[in-house]
Order: structure tokens, then C-alpha cells, then sequence
């Protein structure tokens, strides 16, 4: 591991937070990311690895979606790879060079967690948005390392022949015109054609072995939870009329660069993962 930058950051004149950024080599090819490291942890603690959209950075993740500051107040560590090119390999040929190149992204992933000291194995967890979403599937679908994840407006591409069972928490917009609830081409550069995102969950069900889930809406949020064996859930919550966003997140200056629409205020989409994360560590 080299560290190639670190900032310290002071909390009420106590023990300082640590902002890192961490080089490591993955298939011949220096990979980065940037972790971030509360006051005050100590032993083995829950790691949330952040996936940032395409088109999008680490960095740009860390300073989006509030990540930091949930860690502050609850006492995890928070990882945040950088794709390359800005996308990432989620199978399908998606996205970007890494996917028309086969770059092993979940390799890269994997390698992360394993770089990161007192880690809590059973609390392992990974979110993310978009493309970095469909990377968080991919990651399902290809290894173990995880408790719980968390996409948003994301789908799932390629082959997941036998996925081992994971909590899941997907939230997504009924207005997202890159990756569309009911499925189908996307208006995005990368015309992401995928299954309808109820499918996506439905098949996560599936493999966790869930009875059929119960629905309950408030305003425009209807949130379907199923309570699955071995302590393991299935959600999904759909946003009425939102778009391909973060709900929650401060609006971006690069927003549409991102290809992102404003966020949805009908919750806080970090705090509703974490919230789930904490619920659902990692089974037996």
C-alpha cells in the first residue's frame, strides 16, 4: 500500500479524523482510492465502500453524498474507489473503457477491502450510484465480501449465475430517464439497457430465499421490505416522479455533466442505507 496524501481533520480539538488517498497495483495497473477514517475508532469497525457514478470520482463521491459525516456519528470507515476512465466493468460491456476492456474492477474492489486495517469482516458493505450501483451488483453476484448493499438508481447487468445471499437495499426514481425503472434503453450516453428494476430486486429474493415482500407508501416513497432467513432483508424503495440522483445529496455544480437530475428531498438516501447497513451485518 503507498499513501500518496493524507489530511488530517480536527474534531472539537480531539483525536483528528484521517483523510487518506492509497495507491494499489491491481492486474499490472496502479489503482487508487480514498478512505476516510473517524476519530476515535477502535478494533475492528464496519467499512462502507462508496462507488461513484460514471463520469464521476471518489473525491466527487466523498464530497456528494454525506458519507463522512454518518461515519463521524456512527463510527465506520468509508472507502472510495476511483473507476477508470470514470466508469467501472459491471459485465454486459458496460461501461465506458473498462467495460469494453474487461478491466477487473471487482478485483480492484476486493483488493481495496483487503488493504483496509480493522475492518469488521461481518460488516462489510458496499453502495453506490449508476454505474457504481451496477458495480455493487456485480459485486454480489461475484464474491462473498459483503454483508448488505445499497445501489441506487442502478440495475443489473451481465451473468449472476449463483450469487451467494446478501442484503439488499435498492433505491430508484419512477422518473430516472438513464436507467429506467420499468427497464428498457436508457437516454444516457451509455444507453444502459437493463431489467425492470422490481426484477432486479424480485431476483435478490430469490436467492435469499424471501417470502413475498410488504409495501407501505408515505407521500412519495413507497418502500417494499421482505424479511428474509439468516436475519437477511430485501427492500426496495421507489421515489414517485424522481429522477437519476442521490436523494438527498446538496445539489451538484456538475450535476448535469454527471448526467445526474436534482436530488430528491423525499428522504436522505445515506442515511436510509446506513440505517440498513447497521441493521444487517453479515449472517452466521
Amino acid at each position: 500500500m503507498l499513501v500518496l496524501a493524507a489530511a488530517v481533520v480536527l474534531l472539537n480539538g480531539c483525536e483528528p479524523s484521517l483523510s487518506s488517498t492509497h495507491t494499489i497495483p491491481v492486474g499490472g495497473t496502479a489503482r487508487t482510492y480514498h478512505l476516510y477514517r473517524p476519530a476515535g475508532l477502535t478494533g475492528p469497525s464496519p467499512l462502507v465502500v462508496v462507488l461513484h457514478g460514471g463520469f464521476g470520482t471518489g473525491g466527487q463521491a466523498e464530497s456528494d453524498y454525506g458519507w463522512d459525516a454518518l461515519a463521524d456519528e456512527h463510527g465506520f470507515t468509508v472507502a472510495y474507489p476511483d473507476g477508470l476512465d470514470r466508469a467501472w466493468n459491471v459485465g454486459g460491456g458496460c461501461c465506458g473503457r473498462p467495460g469494453s476492456t474487461g478491466a477487473d474492477d471487482v478485483g480492484f474492489v476486493a483488493e481495496v477491502v483487503a488493504d483496509i486495517p480493522d475492518v469488521d469482516p461481518a460488516r462489510v458493505y458496499a453502495t453506490g450510484i449508476s454505474n457504481g450501483g451496477m458495480l455493487v451488483y456485480r459485486l454480489a453476484c461475484d464474491t462473498t465480501l459483503f454483508a448488505a448493499i445499497g445501489p441506487d438508481s442502478a440495475t443489473q447487468l451481465g451473468p449472476c449465475p449463483s450469487p451467494a445471499p446478501v442484503s439488499v437495499i435498492h433505491i430508484h426514481g419512477t422518473a430516472d430517464h438513464n436507467i429506467p425503472y420499468d427497464g428498457g434503453p436508457g437516454q444516457g450516453v451509455a444507453r444502459i439497457d437493463g431489467p425492470p428494476v422490481p426484477d432486479v430486486v424480485a431476483s435478490w429474493r430469490a436467492v435469499d430465499g424471501c417470502p413475498a415482500p410488504t409495501a407501505t407508501t408515505a407521500g412519495a416513497v413507497t418502500t417494499a421490505v421482505a424479511t428474509c432467513p439468516g436475519g437477511r432483508a430485501v427492500e426496495l424503495v421507489t421515489i414517485a416522479g424522481a429522477g437519476h440522483q442521490w436523494p438527498g445529496s446538496a445539489p451538484r455544480k456538475l450535476g448535469g455533466v454527471l448526467g445526474l437530475d436534482p436530488p430528491s428531498t423525499a428522504l436522505d438516501a445515506t442515511a436510509v442505507i446506513w440505517a440498513f447497513f447497521s441493521a444487517h451485518p453479515k449472517a452466521g
